[in-house]
């Protein structure tokens, strides 16, 4: 993902809500829109289906990363662009789903959709368990 577009991404921050992207997406009323806002991105930069699946579930998108032999385990090291997927209870369910903006001193940097109900940055020692694993867009 070019620098241009993470730029645009982070613009985003602090948009609340996801109406836009859930709209977008074909819903009509809200949903939980963190992979709606990952796909919502992979479109607007020309991308869709070809490095980032266009999904509305995190299972969908982990689905799709291991059948095209994209997907990477929570020992990769994942690369700007990369999509990060999150398994909060340790059920091997996955929860959320965002982007990586960069790593740096053994933390991955993070923008998502639906953190809180709004676009947001994070961040995450690389060995946090709650990483699931990654889709590589590479």
């Amino acid at each position: 993902m070019e620098t241009v577009i993470l730029l645009r991404l982070q613009k985003k921050i602090g948009n609340k809500g996801g109406e836009k992207y859930w709209r977008w997406y074909g819903f009509n009323q809200r949903v939980n829109w963190c992979a709606i806002f990952v796909s919502w991105c992979a479109n607007g930069s020309g991308i869709i289906n070809n490095s980032i699946p266009r999904f509305s579930l995190c299972t969908d998108g982990v689905k799709w990363y291991k059948d095209h032999s994209k997907w990477k385990n929570k020992s990769y090291i994942p690369q700007t662009g990369d999509i990060i997927f999150f398994d909060w209870n340790g059920d091997s369910h996955v929860q959320h789903v965002g982007i990586v903006e960069k790593v740096e001193n053994g933390k991955v940097y993070t923008i998502g959709g639906n953190s809180k109900d709004e676009v947001r940055n994070k961040n995450y020692s690389l060995t946090n368990k709650s990483i699931y694993g990654y889709g590589s867009v590479n």
